[in-house]
């Protein structure tokens, strides 16, 4: 319970705001707002100073905060040496990533990391930006593999991949003989998104924003949480979408779809891995930061076709 406790002091702490903090560790506000109570009742003094513009952290919540860093690092610490202890003697790597690298990229990666380590035990888990954000925070996975943007002092995020978002229609729909698009035009269509809390969608906010224009000026009729899902809606011709290029290369090659970029600005995004200072895992982790570092191989890897495979040299 403490651990958890702190976990929220630190995210409240810096997010200086009790409803931001809660979309981050996916809680309400009533039970964030409780265990901020419960841990000054067991400090005994007060943390926070409450506002109508927020929260911010009292001297005696400085002192603490400055703490609280390093206590759930060697938390952590502690659940490894106890592991090691008891038998554990694998090497273990958590990743989380979210659902277009899940999905097109870390498959490939995983494939060529574990020819060169079998050794180290790989668990993965697949989910939107916003809960892979939550997961590190926590310290429930080691690297967090990104699409979308995230805002923290304390994370340490680098690119590892550019990638494109592209207008996807049916291989013979009107716009077919086009490379590229007008968003006046895209305006007019019906449109299938992913959800809120997606990298995809956040950062087609942002493009969109710079245009000029809000994702309620589109006609949006449905929202997936699966890319799948919604290449399979925009096959059956309910709709046009905008999502990876990785997500729909092969379909193109195999004249599904057709993609197009967007003519007043190409929507490019990076793809990001992520850390916190945590030194659990920290040889198995750098062994495989090494890998996304090598931009040659990564490029070769998330270029292959699926029934290719890169051998480790």
């Amino acid at each position: 319970m403490l651990h958890s406790q702190l976990v929220i002091f630190k995210v409240v702490a810096e997010t200086k705001n009790i409803s931001t903090a809660a979309k981050r560790l996916h809680m309400s506000q009533p039970a964030i707002s409780l265990q901020i109570q419960a841990l000054e009742n067991e400090v005994g003094v007060k943390l926070f100073e409450r506002s109508n513009k927020g929260v911010r952290l009292t001297e005696a919540g400085q002192v603490f905060y400055q703490k609280v860093q390093d206590i759930i690092d060697r938390i952590h610490e502690a659940y490894e040496l106890a592991r090691d202890a008891g038998g554990e003697k694998k090497g273990k790597l958590y990743i989380g990533a979210t659902l277009t690298i899940g999905e097109y990229v870390l498959p490939k990666l995983l494939a060529y990391f574990y020819k060169l380590y079998p050794e180290i035990e790989m668990r993965v888990k697949i989910a939107n930006t916003d809960t892979i954000y939550h997961d590190l925070v926590e310290k429930n996975i080691d690297i967090g593999l990104i699409e979308g943007p995230i805002d923290d002092e304390e994370l340490k995020v680098e690119k590892f991949w550019e990638d494109e978002l592209v207008v996807v229609v049916p291989y013979h729909h009107l716009w077919g003989s086009k490379e590229r698009l007008p968003v006046a035009e895209l305006i007019k269509e019906r449109l299938i998104l992913r959800e809120e809390g997606s990298g995809t969608r956040k950062v087609l906010e942002m493009a969109l924003k710079e245009l000029g224009l809000d994702i309620n000026d589109l006609n949006v009729t449905m929202e997936f949480s699966s890319t799948q899902a919604i290449k399979e809606v925009v096959a059956a011709g309910l709709g046009v979408t905008i999502v990876s290029e990785l997500t729909v290369r092969r379909d193109c090659d195999l004249k599904m779809f057709k993609k197009l970029s967007l003519l007043e600005a190409p929507i490019r995004r990076n793809l990001s891995f992520v850390l916190t200072k945590s030194s659990a895992h920290e040889k198995q982790k750098q062994l495989f930061i090494n890998l996304l570092r090598n931009n040659e191989l990564v490029a070769k890897l998330i270029s292959q076709d699926p029934c290719d495979y890169v051998h480790p040299v």
